[in-house]
């Protein structure tokens, strides 16, 4: 059986094509770097393991080549794009297929592309490297959290979300990232499967909601950020600048746990982080 061409994923020669075609400079600012490499689109969508029927988010589908292959493999298709000419260009072209949807707008404002929460979904992206931090950040704030997110990012993006507690790497990101989701796979991908080719190597990681994802409350995300933007302090003199009035239930935390109050905040277990959380909870809404 014939393929759609509609749904094959677009060449580095279709790529150029369609960019002279529509006066389309690629813009640094906005993260434009097309996916021109089969393979790694065919990787991602192998990684995510789609089926038939499932709803999948995409973010910054720029010409569409990822989401081609999104569709031949039945999905429906929600994508957010920040450039109005390609949004444009986008409606156009799959303007019959009733399972792709778009809009256009931030997706650190609209992280699910618009996606209701009322069924659930998984996201497959190519990020733009500029928002890959917030966007991600605002994913784990929603009410459902998607079953998976297969991403493409930047290694070193890649590297710091995936970071351990314990290493020099692990941020206030990383902690959230795997309170909720496993990490199974992480693929290298070359410079060169983009067109421009950014300055950097890329990488594709897949995360896997847990059971029973940890979603930390508001209040303790704002201070662990805090706590993560001076990592080179210790908790005992963090405490006293960010949290005075409950430095002592810390301690007594700390120490509970083993832990000195002379550790630095990326030296914490991921379970002094559950418990740190559920102590704030316990003392706010007293």
């Amino acid at each position: 059986m014939a393929i759609n061409p509609l749904f094959e994923p677009l060449s580095p020669k279709q790529t150029r094509a369609l960019l002279d075609s529509l006066a389309k400079i690629p813009q640094k600012k906005w993260g434009q770097n097309f996916l021109v490499d089969k393979n790694i689109v065919f990787k991602s969508v192998e990684l995510a393991q789609l089926r038939a029927g499932e709803n999948v988010v995409e973010i910054g589908p720029g010409l569409g080549t990822l989401t081609r292959a999104m569709l031949a493999k039945n999905c429906c298709v929600f994508a957010v794009e920040y450039d109005p000419l390609l949004c444009a260009f986008l409606q156009k072209t799959f303007d019959d297929i009733p399972t792709f949807r778009i809009i256009r707008g931030d997706a650190v404002a609209q992280p699910l592309a618009g996606f209701s929460q009322g069924a659930p979904c998984k996201i497959v992206a190519n990020l733009p490297y500029n928002i890959s931090t917030p966007w991600i950040d605002a994913v784990l704030k929603q009410p459902r959290l998607p079953t998976s997110m297969t991403l493409m990012v930047q290694r070193e993006t890649a590297s710091r979300f995936l970071a351990q507690p314990g290493s020099k790497k692990c941020s206030a990101i990383s902690i959230f990232l795997h309170a909720t989701y496993r990490c199974e796979t992480i693929f290298p991908v070359s410079r060169s499967s983009f067109s421009p080719a950014p300055g950097v190597d890329s990488a594709i990681i897949h995360l896997q909601r847990l059971p029973a994802p940890k979603i930390f409350h508001p209040e303790t995300r704002a201070l662990m950020r805090k706590f993560f933007t001076q990592r080179r302090k210790q908790m005992g003199a963090l405490l006293r600048v960010f949290l005075p009035e409950c430095s002592e239930n810390v301690a007594a935390l700390l120490q509970k746990n083993g832990l000195a109050i002379t550790a630095r905040p990326e030296q914490l277990p991921l379970q002094f982080w559950h418990d740190f959380d559920n102590l704030l909870n316990i003392i706010y809404n007293q």
